[in-house]
């Protein structure tokens, strides 16, 4: 399973941007990807931005992280869904 993390783009000189998510920072190619601005959020995989996001897909990103996080330790996530979960019961 191939995973993105959403990452902000604190600076870029338009082949590297210095990036931040998660609880980390790190420089990553912006070369595959049309220029986003500093501020603008990225998917990044494997040291590489492979999209830009729009800052609603941020929020739901990190929950299903967070998701996969807790499941492999054997936690409840339904917390992390609760917005599918009342879908599914309306």
């Amino acid at each position: 399973m191939c995973l993105g993390i959403p990452m902000r783009v604190l600076e870029t000189d338009g082949f590297t941007a210095r990036c931040a998510g998660r609880g980390e920072e790190r420089r990553v190619n912006v070369m595959l990807i049309d220029e986003v601005p500093e501020g603008g959020w990225v998917l990044v995989h494997l040291g590489r931005a492979v999209r830009a996001l729009e800052a609603e897909e941020v929020e739901p990103l990190n929950r299903a992280l967070d998701a996969i996080l807790l499941a492999a330790q054997g936690e409840n996530v339904d917390h992390l869904f609760t917005d599918l979960i009342e879908k599914a019961s309306a």
